[in-house]
């Protein structure tokens, strides 16, 4: 690293921002070589000519590894850290410093229209997940930018939009995968989001990037920016956004130089800012061996099917072993859709399409295939007719295979949807097909969840692919006819209805304004603390084998940790996976708590009639909430439940133990409530003997009935209280019980 004398102050601004559209500024006369930082995260968008951010201009081919929405719902790090070493090989081969990724923001509503580029609803799959992609990435000699950071929920009006958000949200739902991705994986970089986080922008936040980022999270790379994130270039560098991107032709750099000179930015928060930048170009990779794309391809399809839920199967009509006869219906069969618009948006080297690949694995079976699109992808030709044409041959197959999803125009970067449903056409098409047909089997692809409403009971399996990248074609098929044993869980709950949905009164806002009303009852959390039906919960996922779950143990460790154990079988005929969940149900403490959470899972492979034991732990986090109070991390003392489940509705096991916890003393002052002086373990009892001491025999004979006149005022603040209190005891004795309420707690 050049010593940052030998620079120029107009020199060190310019590393601050682009070159142009995709690289840095390189000073050579420093040996600081230009960084080209690329959209991934599940394949290398690298453009070679025109450039864009939201994948309107042409890249140069590169594999389409599966989306986050399907690595999500294989529940399975190894996935995902497979994803990010191949995308980062192909990055590298093609001299690519930071391939920007993994995408971990939080599923807060099902409509967000980025949802195919995220993993789950919770943050401790995401960031397990998040974590696997960046070390493998990272560990093929590429760059991570881990995005985006914080609170980007949505599209509609993502560059302005201010998320207003509580604390205890925030650090329980929306940061906690980041914490994890920077604190376990070390990414290289970290890309702040548009919006803005109760009313500061992500951009020039210094609560978020330096105090939070840096401070607690001891992040020691550098802070890009979203293309186009930055309003105020000084104001963002202050706040500790170090990489302003795309570049702005000079402009923000001689903002950068006004300002240290003016004597309004210091020259050592530039200086820190060029050290981390300077340290990013280090990493700066000579192009790695090249690719071979069969070889990539090859391992698309085995990620794609581990990727794959089966949500319904009933009478066993997968896998396809005993059909003479199929009837494959549907646009998506023949021109599939393995990926989502926008930035993320690769130019594959191949695509597999599913129609093929069933032709194929049929063939060798001596099984006869027939297809009808029965709708048109692009909406050219006559519904009536197409359907017409699907319903006659469903009628003569022995089962009909229906691929339906929604297109690309449905869902994208840059806009949220405005219903889950399928497209009427589709809708249409699956009930006549299912009245038609012996049997009926729906192939889902879509980039998030659809509601099944008005179908799902007409058909007999379904399977969701939401989008598996250019191999997905393949893997189906090799799902389908049971080459592959679907083991994919849901990463998201599947409501029954758009209104179930716990963000909907409160999404995507109005007036400059997004409110996180729902707090930290996101997702699953929400139908598990209030009932609600849904279609599918959160965790579900079946297979062609089955599983039995025996011997939980849970042994308590230490004051707030615990190991859990727990024995797994599979008791079908056929090999596959199981996903093991645990989570943490509570009401210890002052906050609403979730039903439960998710705490620790594990995805283990077992043959037929195999048995392992899974010892999963529980460190302190597993059991703490977000006290806003004491600004911390709080364990309460009590009873939890440890239950491990097969998905967020369904308990299998469950065993209650008791922490001792985090012993509490709060501090009182003034205004704190009555109730809040007489649940005080040191001045509570002092004050009661002290107001005893000063009753009359009359008043005391009356104990009880002014016990309840005292349940009147507990909301009341002391100060307010303390003509009630009279002689009985003295302003003076409860300043030194606050006192010794403040000695306490930092004993």
């Amino acid at each position: 690293m050049p010593h940052l004398t030998t620079l120029t102050l107009e020199q060190k601004a310019s590393l601050l921002s682009g070159a142009g559209f995709w690289a840095t500024t390189p000073v050579d006369e420093a040996g600081i070589p230009a960084m080209t930082l690329t959209d991934g995260p599940h394949g290398v968008r690298l453009q070679r000519g025109d450039a864009d951010h939201l994948g309107i201009h042409e890249s140069v081919p590169a594999t389409c590894f599966p989306p986050a929405v399907a690595v999500g719902s294989s529940w399975d790090p190894e996935v995902a850290e497979k994803v990010g070493a191949a995308v980062g090989a192909e990055a590298r081969a093609l001299g690519v410093t930071v391939l920007l990724g993994p995408g971990i923001n939080i599923k807060r509503s099902p409509l967000c229209g980025r949802n195919f580029e995220y993993y789950s609803e919770d943050p401790l799959l995401s960031g397990v997940l998040g974590a696997a992609h960046v070390r493998g990435q990272q560990r093929a000699g590429v760059g991570a930018s881990v995005k985006h950071f914080a609170a980007n929920n949505q599209e509609t009006d993502r560059m302005r939009v201010s998320a207003d958000v509580d604390e205890r949200t925030l650090r329980e739902i929306y940061l906690p995968a980041f914490e994890r991705v920077v604190t376990e994986a070390r990414p290289a970089t970290v890309m702040c989001s548009y919006n803005k986080i109760n009313g500061v922008y992500s951009s020039e936040n210094r609560w978020l990037l330096t105090d939070l980022l840096r401070g607690e999270w001891g992040f020691d790379g550098a802070v890009v920016s979203d293309w186009g994130a930055v309003g105020n270039r000084v104001a963002a560098l202050a706040a500790g956004l170090d990489l302003e991107m795309p570049g702005t032709g000079g402009v923000t750099d001689r903002e950068i130089v006004d300002a240290v000179r003016s004597g309004r930015l210091d020259e050592a928060v530039v200086d820190e800012a060029v050290r981390r930048v300077v340290a990013l170009a280090d990493r700066a990779p000579a192009e790695g061996a090249p690719i071979d794309a069969v070889t990539q391809h090859e391992l698309a399809r085995s990620l794609a099917t581990e990727s794959v839920v089966l949500l319904k199967n009933d009478g066993d009509v997968l896998p396809l072993d005993d059909a003479t006869t199929i009837a494959v219906i549907g646009g998506f069969a023949q021109t599939p859709r393995f990926q989502g618009g926008g930035s993320s948006h690769i130019n594959p080297t191949r695509t597999d399409a599913a129609l093929d690949a069933i032709r194929a694995l049929a063939g060798q079976r001596g099984q006869q295939v027939g297809y009808a699109p029965g709708f048109a992808v692009d909406g050219a030709g006559d519904p009536v007719e197409l359907r017409a044409a699907a319903v006659q041959m469903a009628g003569s197959a022995d089962v009909a295979v229906i691929f339906a999803g929604l297109g690309e125009k449905d869902e994208s970067e840059g806009f949220d949807r405005t219903t889950l449903d399928l497209p009427a056409v589709q809708v249409d098409l699956i009930r006549a097909v299912a009245a038609a047909a012996e049997k009926t089997v729906v192939m889902l692809s879509n980039g998030g969840v659809v509601s099944l409403e008005g179908w799902h009971d007409d058909v007999d399996a379904i399977l969701e692919g939401f989008l598996l990248g250019q191999a997905g074609g393949s893997a189906i098929a090799d799902l389908l006819f049971g080459r592959a044993n679907p083991s994919g869980h849901l990463a998201e709950t599947i409501p029954l209805r758009l209104q179930d949905t716990p963000s909907y009164l409160n999404f995507p806002g109005e007036q400059g304004h997004v409110r996180y009303g729902e707090g930290v009852m996101v997702g699953y959390r929400h139908y598990e603390t209030v009932a609600a039906a849904v279609r599918y919960p959160f965790g579900h996922g079946l297979s062609y084998t089955s599983f039995e779950t025996s011997a939980l143990a849970v042994e308590v460790t230490g004051d707030a940790t615990a190991v859990v154990r727990v024995t797994v079988t599979n008791t079908g005929q056929r090999a596959g996976k199981h996903v093991v969940q645990v989570y943490v149900a509570t009401e210890a403490g002052p906050v609403r708590r979730p039903a439960r959470e998710l705490r620790a899972f594990r995805k283990v492979a077992l043959e037929p009639g195999e048995s392992r034991s899974v010892v999963l732990d529980l460190d302190r986090r597993a059991f703490a909430y977000w006290d806003v109070e004491l600004g911390g991390w709080t364990v309460a003392p009590g009873g939890y439940r440890i239950q491990v489940a097969r998905d967020a509705s369904t308990v299998l096991a469950e065993e209650t133990v008791t922490l001792i916890g985090d012993v509490i003393v709060p501090v009182l002052s003034f205004e704190s409530t009555v109730g809040e002086w007489f649940a005080h373990p040191i001045a509570g009892p002092a004050l009661m003997e002290g107001m005893v001491a000063a009753m009359t025999d009359e008043q005391k004979e009356h104990a009880v009935e002014q016990q309840d006149q005292l349940r009147m005022v507990e909301s009341m603040p002391m100060k307010q209280f303390l003509g009630f209190l009279g002689e009985a005891v003295p302003v003076e004795a409860l300043e030194r019980l606050i006192e010794a309420s403040k000695a306490a707690q930092s004993a």
